[in-house]
């Protein structure tokens, strides 16, 4: 089992920029492959970006691609979000979330349930 505790959220304005970080505690980290989400309010949680075990893949929602970029530390045990040139659209709740399913297709990775670690949430408020 593993532990997960984002940082890094906050109100910025239309066009900053804000870097989530992820810590993760209990297993081997690199077991794990690591994934961003985030839930506006009255919307569905839908996926941001993830990362393989060695961040040698990436991918991203459209609406993020080319202003976000995730990446990994699995010796630091971090996995982070760099979010650029943020819209009042970015406005919700982040998470960062672990799993250990090895699907057969890769987009696999974009849906929730693949996940079965989760953290708590942190807010990110892009005010426009």
């Amino acid at each position: 089992q593993v532990q997960l505790g984002e940082s890094g959220g906050g109100l910025v304005q239309a066009g900053g920029s804000l870097r989530l970080s992820c810590v993760a505690s209990g297993r081997t980290f690199s077991d794990y492959f690591m994934g961003w989400f985030r839930q506006a309010p009255g919307k569905e949680r839908e996926f941001v970006a993830s990362i393989s075990w060695t961040g040698g893949s990436t991918y991203y929602a459209d609406s993020v691609k080319g202003r976000f970029t995730i990446s990994r530390d699995n010796a630091a045990e971090h996995v982070y979000l760099q979010m650029n040139s943020l819209k009042p659209e970015d406005t919700a709740v982040y998470y960062c979330a672990a799993s250990q399913q090895r699907p057969l297709d890769m987009r696999a990775y974009s849906l929730s349930y693949i996940y079965e670690y989760w953290g708590q949430g942190t807010q990110v408020t892009v005010s426009s």
